[in-house]
């Protein structure tokens, strides 16, 4: 089996943007641009009055005046020119007549009686300055200028932008058309009749259609095929020849000797892999199919997904692998599900060997049980994978990691969003104002959350992820679950500490500062670890961060990350991590990689319930004999003196010699 991220990235690095093609504009909603539009001409093409008024040479100031010419929206007054001691009566958005420099509102004008229609004057009541009131022309787009690029998305107001600039046919990147086939000697139309011994309702493919059609996709049904390898084989190729880009199969991948998906695909094609670490959905195949279409033998390419039979499992494999794809395949620039944390509502058990996708629905809370705003997540329930009522109302997946361990009430998890949670039954406070945006629910200042435990924690511990991915929702966060396990797991070995706190920040030096300040001096954490953003691309900026903060460097700690690093990986030189004091809390910068968190923290456990100790001020931890140097083996002197420097002072580290 592999892993959900080495599946996705293997089934994304085939997938490819289909061929961009040219609609009308009624057709391009919810489209990625496949080129840049310019504006023809200028908004407004003439300089337009921002109110009902009077069209007015400003130096002229107030008093009254003859009305020489009205310029309404459509009818530009053209031939009559404003001179001094005249103005014109302009409506909204109508051309300012040539000589007028100014617009004064209605409001701040009078009328005069006047001995006929044709007469009519004005009093004007105030001083104006020129320009007041009047949009120049191009103040809202300049001729020429991008008003929308190649790789955005076509919203409502997208919609309005092109027809402002007179585009009615627009070049997009289309969406895939997808084929849905349902397979099994079990399975019957849905219908209200009753149901023979053996048989059962499809529901996966009515499902599956349904997903599909909501990401807009075009659909193909190709209804049920028992389990006869010949009928389906026919089939399969029909559907591979026709103008298809993804096969989504339900059931026949496993290992029943009826199974016939699995062995099919890798005859018509290359099978990249057929288990995948998770729970629901371990059986998922997914391979590529090249046929040529007969009208041009052209060659072509079908992505094609033997999805499980278990309807709940069916249904978690198409939001995680098959949405990516259809939004890759459509040009998205971020084709990852939103992710956000979400506090549990109640304890939660994980699976020993597999990743789970709980059910759950999430929705906004004014007090998310931490005091602070924030998701709050429900499971639906019993999560048997053909049990379909737990998906019923579920918004999110809760990303859980295989630890086998319980995840306490009030802990912070990774949430998948999968439906709109505009549909979700709300708290009394309104969801936050940005949530349509795919990086705001992140990039604040951090997503804190806070760890059940925190009041038996002898040593209270926050774990600081630190990734521009994490934070902007396009990719889950790996370490820092992995961090906390490890901490938890070890908290005996650390005299009781604790993961009290964790967070998710951008890598933004003063967003770092702002969370571990306040841990530092507010919360008055024992420790700190921040995982991620020390190496050598511009956005690693977490040590800088660190360094503004931290009163007492501490090398010692860094050296033995290091060292254990380079056992692994010679790139473990390029780290640029830092460590130290603040006031009573130690702060220590790891890497981002959940392997190498759990190696260096593995590799600081000996030394680290003394740090502590020490930092509070208790000198009374015992230190562990230290062999003197001339009794220890040459060959052994610097693996000793490393060993001693968990435990000791760090110059025992570095005497002696090497």
């Amino acid at each position: 089996m592999i892993s959900v991220d080495e599946a996705l990235q293997i089934v994304l690095s085939v997938a490819h943007q289909l061929p961009p093609v040219t609609v009308p504009l009624h057709q391009a909603l919810g489209k990625v641009l496949a080129q840049d539009i310019h504006a023809p001409d200028p908004l407004p093409p003439y300089p337009a009055s921002i109110k009902d008024g009077y069209a007015v040479v400003a130096s002229d100031g107030p008093g009254e005046y003859p009305v020489i010419t009205e310029s309404r929206a459509g009818n530009d007054g053209i031939g009559v020119t404003v001179t001094p001691g005249t103005v014109a009566y302009v409506t909204t958005g109508g051309p300012i007549p040539d000589g007028a420099d100014a617009v004064v509102q209605v409001e701040d004008t009078e009328q005069v009686k006047a001995p006929s229609v044709e007469s009519k004057r004005v009093r004007i009541l105030v001083q104006t300055n020129k320009g007041v009131d009047i949009r120049p022309v191009g103040c809202d787009i300049q001729k020429g200028e991008v008003v929308l690029k190649s790789g955005e998305r076509i919203g409502a107001s997208e919609v309005g932008l092109l027809a402002t600039v007179g585009v009615t046919m627009v070049k997009v990147q289309p969406t895939p058309t997808i084929a849905v086939l349902s397979t099994g000697d079990e399975l019957v139309e849905p219908t209200t009749g009753s149901l023979s011994r053996g048989q059962i309702r499809d529901s996966n493919r009515a499902m599956i259609l349904a997903a599909a059609t909501q990401e807009k996709c075009t659909v193909l049904d190709l209804g049920i095929v028992g389990d006869d390898k010949e009928e389906l084989e026919r089939i399969l190729d029909s559907a591979f020849s026709s103008n298809i880009n993804i096969l989504l199969t339900s059931g026949g991948v496993s290992m029943g000797d009826k199974d016939f998906v699995k062995p099919l695909l890798e005859k018509k094609g290359t099978v990249h892999f057929n288990k995948v670490c998770m729970k629901p959905g371990k059986p998922l195949t997914f391979a590529e199919i090249y046929s040529n279409r007969p009208e041009n033998a052209q060659v072509k390419k079908v992505l094609a997904f033997g999805l499980p039979g278990n309807p709940v499992s069916c249904l978690v494999c198409f939001h995680l692998f098959v949405v990516p794809t259809i939004r890759h395949l459509a040009g998205w620039a971020n084709s990852h599900p939103l992710r956000v944390q979400a506090r549990l509502k109640q304890p939660i058990k994980t699976d020993p060997v597999r990743a789970e996708f709980h059910r759950a629905t999430i929705r906004w809370e004014v007090n998310d049980g931490s005091g602070n705003p924030g998701f709050v997540a429900e499971s639906t329930g019993h999560q048997m994978s053909s049990r379909l009522l737990s998906m019923k109302s579920a918004n999110a997946l809760l990303e859980l990691p295989a630890t086998g361990r319980v995840i306490t009430a009030g802990s912070s998890v990774a949430a998948i969003v999968i439906s709109d949670l505009s549909c979700t039954k709300l708290s009394k406070a309104a969801l936050p104002s940005d949530l349509g945006s795919t990086t705001s629910l992140h990039e604040s200042t951090s997503n804190e959350t806070a760890a059940d435990g925190s009041q038996d924690a002898k040593y209270r511990v926050a774990i600081l992820t630190v990734s521009d991915t994490v934070a902007s929702g396009a990719g889950p966060d790996r370490s820092g679950p992995r961090a906390v396990s490890v901490v938890n797991s070890s908290s005996e070995k650390l005299g009781g500490a604790k993961v009290v706190t964790t967070g998710v920040v951008s890598d933004d030096v003063g967003k770092i500062k702002d969370v571990l300040q306040r841990w530092s001096d507010i919360d008055k954490m024992d420790l700190i670890l921040t995982l991620g953003g020390t190496g050598f691309t511009p956005r690693d900026v977490t040590p800088e961060a660190t360094k503004e903060l931290i009163e007492k460097e501490t090398p010692g700690l860094l050296y033995v990350m290091m060292q254990e690093s380079l056992k692994v990986t010679p790139f473990a030189m390029l780290s640029r991590s830092a460590a130290g004091i603040r006031g009573s809390t130690l702060i220590i910068n790891m890497p981002g990689n959940p392997n190498a968190v759990a190696e260096c923290m593995e590799a600081l456990l000996p030394a680290l319930k003394h740090a502590l100790k020490q930092i509070k001020g208790d000198k009374r931890e015992k230190h562990p004999r230290h062999v003197p140097h001339e009794q220890a083996n040459p060959v052994d002197t610097w693996e000793r003196s490393y060993k001693s420097a968990s435990a000791g002072t760090v110059e025992n580290a570095f005497s002696g010699s090497h």
